[in-house]
């Protein structure tokens, strides 16, 4: 009896005309189109893809500064003689010491290059210590809200932790001993206003702004090329909300 149900029920079905099973078939689209509940990433999921990104991308970014010419080779980031003293790096270029000039640079962006890792493990204690609520604002924040974040968090830690690498490193590459140089022998140009300036405290602030500059760069590119979304994890969470940003 049921096989004979089953039967006359296959057989109505395609004796029904296209415009009757039209509607039927828009139905269908529609149930298969929306979203599923799976797709829509719990709070957890969501805390946990965030730091993972975030762990990801602070890892990379120190891993790029941190390796010879990372921040030399990089204009964005790459520390200039200190501005305040110009007329120090100018006056000695017009007497031909360019080159005194030019290894100052080199050696303070080398002593940036060898402080940043310390960066790492700061990072890290800051992301795993994100609350939820910390999570999902920056998952629907601005596209940099995570390294506004982390700026909040660790930037006096980075200081404290980057100045006497930073010193140690200056002494190291010779910038404190090309720096005495330079002082030195602009000093000895009559007239002058004597000069003497802190070059641990600026390289310190140079390499802070460059390293928080490079890991808004991480930030913007996971949230915004799918190919750096490189887990299921990572995947579910950045397009969920790529999909609310829209």
């Amino acid at each position: 009896m049921k096989k004979s149900s089953f039967i006359l029920g296959i057989s109505s079905l395609l004796l029904m005309s296209c415009e009757t099973l039209q509607p039927l078939v828009g139905e269908l689209s529609r149930a298969v189109l929306e979203e599923p509940a799976s797709v829509i990433p719990t709070e957890l999921e969501m805390g946990n893809g965030l730091k993972e990104a975030l762990i990801k991308g602070t890892k990379e970014g120190v891993e790029k500064l941190g390796k010879e010419g990372g921040f030399l080779d990089n204009p964005a980031v790459r520390i200039p003689f200190p501005e305040e003293y110009e007329k120090v790096a100018n006056t000695l270029r017009d007497i031909g010491l360019g080159n005194q000039i030019d290894q100052v640079e080199t050696t303070l962006n080398r002593a940036a290059e060898d402080a940043v890792i310390e960066a790492s493990p700061l990072f890290v204690n800051a992301i795993t210590s994100m609350t939820i609520a910390d999570a999902q604002n920056i998952l629907f924040g601005e596209k940099n809200a995570a390294t506004l974040y982390l700026q909040s968090k660790t930037t006096a830690e980075l200081v404290a932790k980057f100045s006497p690498k930073i010193s140690a490193s200056l002494d190291k590459v010779n910038a404190t001993k090309y720096w005495s140089d330079v002082t030195d022998l602009y000093n000895k140009i009559p007239f002058v206003t004597k000069v003497n300036g802190d070059l641990t405290n600026y390289v310190t602030n140079k390499t802070i702004d460059g390293l928080f500059l490079n890991i808004a760069k991480e930030e913007e590119a996971i949230r915004e090329n799918p190919l750096e979304r490189t887990t299921s994890i990572l995947k579910k969470v950045f397009d969920y909300a790529a999909s609310k940003a829209e």
